[in-house]
């Protein structure tokens, strides 16, 4: 079936409509950033850098780190962003630009997201690295797809709802898994996540300045939080979409971040580019092995 010019708009010069990517620039690994200007900082790693594309957020460079061709890209921020980014990536993958159809062999991608992250258990240091086993998505997104269920942990769902005494106003939540083979990766260097993917970095997140929260218990009974061995960890905000659509679409993705600030403890790092960058070379490092 041939996917309308209204579905999957493609540029006049064959890039993809908002990341500018055209098929064959994209590498089979891709690491997502938040911000435009870490991407500039990877690319320092990189050898035989092909291209720099700039669109609005997206920023986008591919090369080679180890030998190893790589591409990285910049999303900005909110799973509304990693929505378009996901199925862009999917779309130059497993879409034939000429024809507009579903190629037959279909190709997966490896994808990492390196962000930055407030951990919200008291034990979980500043500076380390907690890599998302599982994400919690806040933001409704994967509520818009068909087949949602086949892709969530029910079980986990349904009984954080009743901790929490979830707001029916609120979307309900999804839990969502990482890519095996992307935790393999990770779990010798990182600590196990189950990372929450808020929708806003104030009220989704329990920070109160002026406007009140409709659970205003919500960090204490997140951080309650118990279901066999699998507590909440920390925040951050795209995770949840990654995980959901590279879990539907057949691609080995995950998250990492670096905890910057600890809500438990009221502590944060603002000089905490130094760790980022660690964490930058550990993916870097793994990627390529």
């Amino acid at each position: 079936m041939k996917i309308a010019e209204s579905e999957l708009i493609i540029n006049s010069d064959g890039s993809v409509f908002h990341l500018h990517l055209r098929p064959e620039e994209l590498a089979d690994n891709v690491i997502l950033v938040g911000d435009p200007g870490r991407v500039d900082m990877i690319a320092e790693y990189l050898d035989d850098r092909e291209f720099r594309h700039q669109s609005r957020e997206f920023v986008s460079v591919t090369g080679k780190y180890k030998g190893v061709r790589m591409t990285v890209i910049s999303t900005g921020i909110g799973t509304d962003n990693i929505d378009i980014v996901m199925n862009e990536l999917d779309a130059l993958a497993n879409i034939d630009f000429a024809t507009r159809e579903i190629k037959d062999v279909k190709r997966s991608l490896n994808i990492i997201r390196i962000g930055t992250s407030g951990a919200i258990q008291p034990d979980i240091p500043l500076g380390s690295f907690v890599f998302s086993h599982v994400s919690v998505g806040c933001d409704g997104l994967m509520n818009w797809y068909a087949d949602r269920d086949k892709i969530v942990m029910p079980g986990i769902e349904e009984a954080f709802k009743k901790h929490t005494g979830w707001n029916s106003h609120l979307t309900d939540p999804y839990f969502v898994k990482a890519g095996q083979k992307m935790i393999d990766k990770f779990s010798d260097c990182t600590i196990k996540g189950m990372t929450i993917a808020a929708s806003g970095f104030y009220g989704p997140q329990g920070r109160v300045l002026r406007l009140p929260l409709a659970m205003p218990d919500m960090l204490d009974t997140f951080e309650s939080f118990r279901y066999e061995d699998w507590r909440v960890t920390n925040f951050e905000m795209e995770g949840s979409a990654i995980a959901g659509i590279a879990a539907h679409l057949g691609h080995n993705a995950g998250t990492v971040c670096c905890i910057i600030a600890n809500r438990h403890l009221k502590s944060s790092n603002p000089d905490y580019k130094p760790q980022v960058r660690k964490l930058v070379e550990l993916v870097l490092d793994k990627l390529a092995e």
